[in-house]
C-alpha cells in the first residue's frame, strides 16, 4: 500500500531537508492514526473491549462513500464541491452506521466473553471485507480526494506537501475538540459515569446501553475521518483496513490504554517514526509497517493496558 516518496543524498544518507518533508508527511499520517486510535479508546473505556473490527471500519467507510457518491470504479480525479462534501458526509455517516452494527451483532451479544467479542470483532471486519469485496474486487483502489489537488510550499531548501499541512490540522483539531468536548460536556460527564461503574450509572437512570452507541457511532465517525484523512496517499483496498487498524490500536497502547489525549499523541508519534523509517534508504518501505507492528506486539505482551499505564 505505501512506498517511498522521499529521496536521498550520496552514501545512503538522508538529508535535512527530506528529514523535515518526512517529518511533516509522518505527522500528517499520525494524525489520521490518532483518530483511529481516538475510537479504540473511546470503546475500550465503556466496554473493556478491543474492537477488533476497528480497522475494517476505517477503510469501509471510505469505500462506502465512494460506492454511493462515485460509484464502483473510482479514479483519483478532482472531485466538485458538492461531490467532495457527499463523499466526506457519506464517509463519516457509513463509519458510525458501520462501528453501531458490529456493536450489536459481533459485541453486544458477547460482553463478558473473552473469547466471544474478539471472535466476532474478527469476523465482523472479514464480514465487512468480503460484503464490500463484491463491488470492489480489485486489489487496491486509487482513490479521489476530497482536499483536491494542493500544491506544495517551498522553505529554503525544504519542500513541504500542503496537503500534508491540511490533514495535520484536521486530525489534530478533529481528535482535540472529541476529547474536550468529552472532557467538559454534560454527555461526556454521562460517558465517565457509565465508563466508571455502569451497574451505578444505571440505577441512577442513565440509558447505558444508549451511551454504549453513541460511543460507538462517535468511534466510527472519527474512523471514517481518518479514511478520508489516509486514503488518497496511494492506492488502498479492502484489506488495507487491517494494517490501519493494527497500527491505530498500537497508537493506543503507546500511552494508555482508554486515555483520548495519549491517544493523539501516540497516533503522531507512530506516523513520525514511520515517516523517517520511510525516508531512509538502509530501511524503507519494507520495515516501516514491521516496525510498528512489532512495537504492537511487544505492548500487547508486556503492557496489555498501554505503556503508561
Amino acid at each position: 500500500m505505501r512506498t517511498s516518496r522521499f529521496t536521498v543524498v550520496h552514501d545512503g544518507e538522508v538529508s535535512g531537508a527530506v528529514a523535515i518533508q518526512a517529518l511533516v508527511t509522518g505527522l500528517a499520517t499520525g494524525a489520521a492514526y490518532g483518530l483511529i486510535a481516538l475510537g479504540f479508546s473511546i470503546i475500550h473505556r465503556l466496554t473493556r473491549v478491543l474492537a477488533f473490527a476497528h480497522g475494517d471500519i476505517v477503510s469501509g467507510a471510505v469505500f462506502v462513500a465512494v460506492l454511493v457518491v462515485i460509484g464502483t470504479v473510482p479514479v483519483a480525479a478532482p472531485l466538485g464541491a458538492g461531490e467532495a462534501i457527499a463523499l466526506t458526509v457519506c464517509a463519516l455517516a457509513a463509519g458510525a452506521a458501520l462501528s453501531a452494527g458490529v456493536y450489536v451483532l459481533a459485541v453486544r451479544p458477547f460482553r463478558g466473553d473473552v473469547l466471544g467479542w474478539v471472535a466476532g470483532g474478527l469476523a465482523a471486519g472479514l464480514l465487512v471485507r468480503e460484503l464490500l469485496g463484491l463491488p470492489f474486487a480489485q486489489q487496491a483502489y486509487a482513490l479521489p480526494d476530497p482536499l483536491g489537488s494542493p500544491p506544495t510550499i517551498a522553505l529554503g531548501e525544504v519542500t513541504v506537501p500542503v496537503r500534508a499541512l491540511i490533514v495535520l490540522a484536521i486530525g489534530i483539531a478533529a481528535g482535540v475538540l472529541v476529547e474536550r468536548l468529552l472532557a467538559v460536556t454534560g454527555a461526556g460527564a454521562v460517558m465517565r459515569a457509565v465508563s466508571d461503574d455502569r451497574e451505578a450509572a444505571a440505577l441512577l437512570g442513565v440509558p447505558t446501553e444508549r451511551v454504549v452507541i453513541v460511543a460507538f457511532l462517535l468511534a466510527g465517525a472519527l474512523a471514517g475521518l481518518a479514511g478520508l484523512l489516509i486514503a488518497p496517499q496511494s492506492p488502498i483496498g479492502l484489506e488495507d483496513g487491517v494494517l490501519l487498524g493494527l497500527k491505530g490500536m498500537a497508537a493506543a497502547l503507546l500511552g494508555r490504554l482508554g486515555s483520548l489525549r495519549l491517544a493523539i499523541a501516540g497516533g503522531l508519534a507512530i506516523g513520525a517514526v514511520e515517516g523517517l523509517i520511510l525516508a531512509a534508504p538502509s530501511l524503507g518501505a519494507q520495515w516501516a509497517d514491521v516496525l510498528v507492528l512489532a512495537l504492537l506486539a511487544v505492548l500487547a505482551a508486556t503492557r496489555p493496558r498501554g505503556l503508561l499505564a
